[in-house]
């Protein structure tokens, strides 16, 4: 397949520049994967879909305020840096623009010499590995002096920063918010629990493969970048008695997704384990993990569009894209929700 079998045409009018004042009063899109059936409801409805005995997954990484802008330290050219993941001690991996300023050896200094990043090694597409200089506490400086890095397509300005953030994010370590999440605010997750309905929580910090559109023309080409995983023996012995029981595993988000199939793939059932995935799901993958797919509406050409056709079929999510479209439903990260069942 290639990279034009997963677009379409969407107006820009339509990409939600900003969240809705209430989490969880966005739109619901549910979409019978099979049949291509679909109802237009609103996100509370999702508990009418739930049922007791079946387990919720959500992935409780937590945004960094990942976004620095600096001054290289001999000319003081202005350089955006974005931390992309942390390899050990105080040496990160990270985005750089424009990267051809930046050279081994080079200092980008940041609110005032408050924060210094000392480039270690040039890596290709515009990664570079910096050694981070500071006095105190890394990530207190961060909150300080970075800001949220949300996706190029959005415009305007964040006004509250919490809301590029889960109600539930925990683990500090992502690039991108697992949006799909966004939707959920504290009650509903009660009303969740109320129903009898299992909630688990995994980890997958979100990278660089957020920030990278496909660039080969052929899908089985496209290398995904690798990401760090989680998973507890409580929610592995949970998820495992769920499918013994013949209940549903409702994956919040592609990188719930991801991280469920890569475990299952690997082990052939959920175990306690850490490691680095870089699944790339696009048909005709057989999902192993989960039974149905809370997600929003993804980019045209993405490898996220790649994943939910893989669940259901091309045609089935390409068609029920163009109804969104005709029913001004809002796009993107900030946007409305699709439950997949």
């Amino acid at each position: 397949m290639t990279i034009e079998d997963f677009n379409y045409d969407l107006d820009e009018s339509l990409i939600a520049q900003k969240p809705l004042e209430k989490r969880d009063t966005s739109r619901l899109m549910v979409l019978d994967r099979k049949s291509g059936e679909i109802e237009h409801k609103h996100f509370p409805n999702i508990l009418d879909y739930l049922e007791k005995g079946d387990t919720l997954v959500l992935n409780d990484t937590k945004v960094l305020p990942a976004r620095l802008i600096g001054e290289k330290e001999e000319t003081k050219a202005v350089i955006e840096v974005l931390l992309l993941h942390n390899i050990i001690g105080d040496k990160w991996e990270c985005l750089v623009k424009p990267a051809r300023r930046i050279k081994v050896g080079t200092t980008v200094s940041f609110g005032d010499g408050k924060l210094k990043a000392k480039c270690l090694e040039e890596k290709e597409e515009g990664i570079r590995i910096f050694e981070f200089l500071y006095e105190g506490i890394f990530l207190e400086i961060l909150e300080d002096l970075g800001t949220m890095p949300l996706p190029p397509y959005i415009h305007e300005k964040l006004k509250d920063q919490s809301r590029y953030q889960t109600v539930y994010a925990k683990e500090v370590g992502s690039a991108a918010a697992p949006t799909a999440g966004l939707h959920f605010t504290k009650e509903l997750l009660q009303k969740v629990q109320d129903k009898g309905i299992n909630i688990a929580y995994i980890t997958l910090h979100v990278g660089l493969g957020t920030f990278r559109p496909v660039s080969v023309s052929k899908i089985e080409d496209h290398k995904m970048h690798s990401e760090y995983y989680h998973m507890s023996k409580e929610v592995a012995n949970l998820l495992n008695n769920t499918k013994k029981q013949h209940k549903k595993i409702i994956a919040v988000g592609t990188t719930s997704t991801r991280t469920l199939e890569t475990i299952m793939a690997k082990y052939n059932e959920f175990r306690e384990c850490s490691g680095n995935t870089d699944i790339f799901i696009y048909p005709p993958y057989e999902f192993k993990a989960i039974d149905a797919l809370i997600t929003n509406f993804h980019l045209p050409k993405s490898t996220l569009l790649m994943l939910v056709s893989a669940f259901s079929s091309r045609e089935i999510i390409l068609n029920a894209y163009n109804e969104a479209v005709k029913n001004k439903y809002r796009f993107f990260s900030f946007g409305d929700a699709m439950l997949i069942k």
